[in-house]
């Protein structure tokens, strides 16, 4: 327990950022390969590829949900964890693993039965057609059966980030995503299996993390530890971690949300090649997001550690380094999309007219990424500070109040309404940056002038 102690409240924080930053860089590097690898090898299917990739590409706002859940419980329970590490009390942190562990269960069974049950009317409903449907709903019934190895995999690794166990999350999602990237072309091509193929692969895959994340908690090697006298479902550990997770939920789940009325919306104007576009875009994403959220989360231990031991200037020199890596990130990205949006879009598909129809999306919808590295450094200190009111605030406003109404809205604006719905985007993204700069501003002063007012009074 000493160790990890010394090493998030004692150690250069440049190092530690390093040291932390790069396995979850890697770690989330890794699975964006693990989530778009399926849609790389089905959209290169032959014949059908392209209308493949369309029915798979509306399965991911539900995989977005089933995360999201996932987010929920353990983004909110692993920063708490790591506060309470920070004031030196590791029995309330294990009793947040346990209760945790035991509420992300109960989700996954859940989730489970709603998607074998109600699987093809919730397709329709986020933007199959019926040329689409028969590839969707043959993804989406083997995928829900592994519901609760991704629950676990993605909600106890993020406590293993926490105790900043960094090396040994990253290797959670290698294990993975190497089972995932070998059988995918045994599955889909070798046995012919096709969508069924992609599904069964990444299930498989995930049961092997979920099996490795559970032993690692279970150990010798873990600050943390899993026991079974913990796992009860209590209200007073639980529900502060829910309304911690409920800004991650948020913009997680909200993807889902947005997801139905880009589909729904493109399918309007543009029809299947539109959707199929989205689908690119939606995979081009991870590759803008994923390391960005890297960079956070190797930062998460660090200032919710410090928040906790009340040392504030670790917590603003943290969150300083976390904002330039993320704007330096955001900045490169929107430049190589900008330069070389064809590159991006072959990499899903071999469809020439498709290819270019992307390219041309994927300019317009990327417009404001170059300032999205903000928004990620502002929301994730405001988790890790455990500051819920204002990360919910921030996730609802440029989902909800902004983006939602302005894909309905620009259409009717502009001379070519698909064109509209893809440029709801950058407007969103910008103004909600601004407000969370803003937002950000007033309560970080706030929060590091608590943390130094008893060593004024001291």
């Amino acid at each position: 327990m000493d160790r990890s102690k010394e090493f998030l409240g004692t150690a250069p924080i440049g190092g530690l950022l390093f040291k932390l930053a790069v396995p979850t860089v890697t770690a989330q590097l890794v699975n964006m390969l693990y989530n778009i690898v399926d849609r790389i090898y089905i959209g290169h299917m032959p014949e059908d590829g392209s209308l493949a990739l369309t029915g798979v590409g509306v399965c991911m706002p539900i995989i977005m949900v089933i995360s999201a859940f996932a987010a929920l419980v353990s983004s909110g329970g692993s920063p708490r964890a790591s506060i309470f590490m920070g004031k030196g009390d590791d029995e309330t942190a294990e009793r947040i693993l346990g209760g945790c562990f035991s509420l992300q269960v109960l989700v996954s069974l859940v989730l489970t039965a709603v998607l074998l049950i109600w699987d093809r009317d919730i397709l329709l409903a986020f933007g199959a057609s019926e040329n689409t449907i028969g590839y969707a709903t043959a993804y989406m019934d083997i995928y829900a059966v592994g519901t609760l190895f991704v629950q676990l995999t993605l909600g106890m690794n993020t406590f293993i980030t926490a105790q900043g166990y960094a090396n040994t999350s990253m290797l959670t999602v290698l294990i993975g995503a190497a089972c995932n990237i070998v059988l995918d072309p045994i599955l889909i091509f070798g046995l012919n299996m096709g969508v069924r193929g992609a599904a069964t692969a990444t299930v498989i895959s995930q049961a092997v993390s979920c099996i490795w994340v559970l032993a690692f908690l279970r150990g010798r090697r873990t600050t943390l530890k899993l026991k079974r006298e913990n796992l009860g479902l209590d209200p007073q550990i639980l529900l502060p971690c829910l309304a911690l997770g409920a800004s991650t939920f948020i913009m997680q789940a909200s993807e889902s949300v947005i997801s139905v009325a880009f589909n729904s919306s493109l399918l309007k104007y543009g029809g299947d090649m539109a959707v199929g576009a989205m689908t690119i875009l939606t995979s081009v994403t991870q590759f803008a997001m994923l390391p960005m959220q890297g960079i956070a989360q190797g930062a998460q231990p660090i200032s919710s550690y410090n928040f906790g031991a009340r040392k504030p200037d670790r917590v603003k020199k943290t969150f300083r380094l976390l904002l330039t890596s993320c704007m330096i990130y955001s900045v490169t990205f929107w430049a190589a999309v900008m330069l070389f949006p064809q590159l991006f879009a072959a990499m899903f598909t071999s469809d020439a007219a498709l290819i270019r129809f992307t390219a041309s999306a994927l300019r317009i919808y990327y417009g404001g990424m170059c300032l999205f590295g903000i928004q990620i450094a502002c929301q994730m200190t405001f988790v890790s500070t455990g500051n819920a009111v204002c990360s919910i605030i921030v996730a609802v406003i440029r989902k909800f109040v902004l983006l939602l109404p302005l894909i309905f809205l620009v259409p009717h604006l502009v001379s070519d309404p698909t064109t509209g719905v893809y440029l709801a985007e950058p407007i969103a993204d910008v103004l909600a940056v601004t407000i969370t700069a803003v937002l950000f501003s007033i309560q970080f002063r706030r929060a590091i002038r608590r943390l130094e007012e008893p060593l004024v009074e001291g």
